[in-house]
């Protein structure tokens, strides 16, 4: 429980300093990109809960111990804060020039929003991972875990250890959710300083919210249907766009957090009539 306490201090910690840069996007910049920070950061830190549930499976399926849980999202946090940057830099490159890709995007945030509502992404054993097994054939790899290491030495030889197939695991996983997740945070705002700083600071919570999840799953399990519609809002509104049909950066903010909202209640409620 004290873990726990403590996670929860540090997610408290991010989130305020996400609102001390939000402060200082307002002063510098505007009302409205401040508007537009609120709307990415909400938007990129509720669609990082339903990830957030994918690395739990993985690590309950491989039996991965908090301390190597600690040390892989640590680096998966790392590897995402640069394929963000990747991501969002060339994402804007390619909308500013070909601004019809935004109404794709829209259509593949819905679809997937309507997936996930249907539950079309049902759990797999991370043991049967493509990425896994491509991993543990090119690599030299060793049988058994060693603790939170990621190589050994072994006979004057390095070779890779399970632990570090499972963060090219969580790394792919982060990969297929920036599919996602980005293209939802251009529908509110197409500055690249501000989408990029708003994604990093949701993301530089997750390490600590996750082991919150972690001991909380079972009251938020439906969250991913608060997710799902907000994949299929976003969308709707980069189809908007085709259309010249605006919603502004408030009222998307209001949405965002009534789903975000209603959906942890509801699950709260849901979760403790289950168990009466």
């Amino acid at each position: 429980m004290e873990n726990i306490k403590k996670s929860i201090k540090w997610v408290c910690f991010w989130v305020g300093m996400a609102a001390i840069c939000n402060l200082i996007v307002l002063f510098t910049m505007g009302k409205d990109l401040a508007l537009q920070f609120t709307a990415g950061y909400l938007i990129e830190l509720s669609l990082s809960i339903d990830n957030l549930f994918v690395f739990i499976t993985i690590f309950l399926g491989f039996g991965i111990r908090d301390k190597a849980q600690h040390r892989v999202l640590g680096y998966g946090i790392m590897g995402a804060i640069v394929l963000r940057f990747i991501f969002i830099f060339f994402g804007l490159k390619l909308v500013s020039s070909f601004e019809w890709l935004l109404y794709i995007f829209g259509v593949i945030l819905i679809i997937n929003g309507i997936k996930m509502m249907r539950g079309g992404e049902e759990e797999t054993d991370p043991h049967d991972s493509k990425v896994i097994k491509a991993v543990s054939k090119i690599l030299p790899m060793t049988m058994e875990f060693e603790g939170d290491r990621f190589m050994v030495k072994r006979d004057g030889k390095m070779l890779f250890t399970p632990l570090f197939a499972v963060l090219c695991l969580v790394e792919c996983s982060d990969i297929i959710f920036a599919i996602d997740s980005v293209p939802a945070v251009f529908s509110v705002s197409q500055n690249l300083l501000v989408v990029y700083t708003s994604n990093i600071f949701a993301i530089l919570g997750l390490r600590q919210l996750y082991f919150v999840l972690a001991h909380l799953q079972e009251r938020f399990k439906y969250v991913k249907y608060g997710v799902s519609l907000l994949l299929m809002f976003t969308g709707l509104k980069l189809l908007g766009l085709m259309f010249d049909f605006h919603i502004s950066t408030a009222v998307s903010i209001g949405i965002i957090l009534c789903v975000i909202v209603g959906s942890i209640v509801i699950s709260m409620i849901l979760s403790k009539n289950t168990k009466q």
